[in-house]
């Protein structure tokens, strides 16, 4: 694997981290983290991890510092691996008030009952972004900005809904005698609630932030992120000019020069991204020569926290030309293209047949050529030439556990992997 990667196990090390005087963060249990903040006689938790098995490790973890009951449950935001403990700690309360933004979904991963999207797809997207069901740690060994070697069981299964919204203006909260201000701050999702505790100048931020170029397109299929929305919202968060940066993945940072240094190449760095992408679309060039010219400048490419373990610049780049224009990229040849099987198979007559294909594939692939080496490939699946398509499959498994190893992008990694797999287990069912 990329030898990037192989530092994650040690970085996402399971602890409980004291923020500050009775604020606490369990790190490394999940993939994401849950804090508690002890109040005069209860808890305040802000988020609840992806399982129940998890949850109840970070219960019983803080159970050692204070057993004072779970007053409140404050959600930053609808994604699963955020809300999905949630009856495990509330089961540690007497009824507990759960609060989430107005905008707050249910669950930003549902099927809308009245107007149904492709959930199977969704599903299997999302198992192969996570590489939920791949090996620890020879397949996985960390999810970008969790760890790998983390509970599953539960997984979704303790999500509660909000008992009480709150509305767009945000709304300043005395719980617990502790006194805290919720304000709307979209980014990963519209939803985002960030939480701001202003006698410890910590700063609940959700998932606006985490040690990684943001996800501004996730694989497993998302609707368009807001890329200036949220490059608007880092701007709102150093307003705050917090001591302590709690992110809703990865280590909180600390000290507030540091953590404004932070949010300000993550807000150039969305910025740069977006306007390269825009200027070269109306410089008329096409989403895939965009994906591949446009790139982080160097000094920030290099930061630690833009690395691209999670979200990919070039997926982004993809993103926001269709989030913003569309599908079509203004060429007119792309208006009407060829079905594959009918392209795949005038492409292998044209170059002198399969045998042609396959020993190019062969050369591809001993030069390290991966990417062009499952294009060839993809062509002969396409073109269902019998005797060889199984062949092709088979090959194009190897090649995709090749190209694996070189990958920086976990969620990349995963999906190679996991397809492999997929390919392989069809072909030995006879699929």
């Amino acid at each position: 694997m990329h030898p990037e990667l192989k530092a994650h196990p040690a970085y996402f090390e399971k602890q409980v981290v004291q923020l500050a005087d009775d604020v606490y963060m369990a790190f490394g249990f999940a993939a994401s983290n849950v804090y508690m903040i002890v109040g005069d006689d209860g808890i305040i938790l802000i988020d609840t991890s992806e399982t129940t098995t998890a949850a109840g490790q970070i219960l019983s973890a803080f159970r050692e510092i204070t057993d004072k009951p779970v007053e409140t449950i404050i959600f930053t935001h609808s994604h699963r691996d955020h809300v999905s403990g949630a009856s495990v700690f509330a089961a540690a309360g007497d009824n507990p008030e759960i609060l989430a933004s107005t905008r707050f979904s249910d669950d930003f991963l549902a099927v809308a009952t009245d107007h149904p999207l492709p959930s199977q797809a969704m599903q299997a997207r999302t198992k192969r972004q996570f590489g939920i069901g791949l090996s620890y740690p020879d397949e996985i060994i960390g999810i970008g900005v969790g760890p790998g070697d983390r509970p599953l069981k539960g997984m979704g299964a303790g999500a509660m809904p909000p008992t009480r919204r709150i509305g767009e203006a945000g709304e300043s909260v005395t719980l617990c005698g502790v006194d805290l201000e919720l304000l709307m701050a979209p980014g990963e999702t519209p939803d985002h609630m960030v939480v701001w505790y202003p006698a410890k100048k910590v700063l609940f931020s959700g998932d606006n932030f985490y040690r990684s170029f943001p996800n501004l397109y996730a694989i497993r299929g998302t609707m368009y992120r807001e890329f200036d929305t949220w490059a608007d919202t880092m701007d709102q968060l150093m307003a705050f000019s917090p001591e302590v940066l709690a992110p809703g993945h990865t280590k909180a940072i600390f000290g507030a020069s540091a953590i404004r240094d932070v949010l300000t190449d993550y807000r150039d760095a969305i910025c740069h991204v977006t306007q390269q992408t825009r200027e070269g679309i109306d410089a008329g060039l096409t989403i895939d020569q965009l994906a591949h010219r446009v790139r982080l400048p160097a000094e920030l490419a290099q930061k630690p926290h833009l690395r691209e373990f999670y979200g990919r610049v070039d997926f982004a780049v993809r993103a926001y030309c269709v989030g913003t224009m569309g599908w079509f990229d203004g060429n007119p040849t792309t208006l009407g293209t060829l079905a594959p099987e009918d392209e795949g198979a005038r492409f292998i007559a044209l170059v002198g047949g399969v045998e042609a294909v396959l020993d190019a594939v062969h050369q591809a692939r001993a030069k390290g050529d991966f990417q062009w080496a499952l294009q060839l490939v993809d062509r002969i699946i396409f073109a269902h030439k019998d005797g060889n398509q199984a062949l092709a499959k088979a090959l194009k498994a190897e090649i995709l556990l090749d190209y694996a190893e070189e990958q920086i992008n976990c969620p990349t990694r995963h999906y190679y992997i996991a397809s492999a797999k997929e390919i392989s287990a069809a072909s030995s069912s006879g699929e």
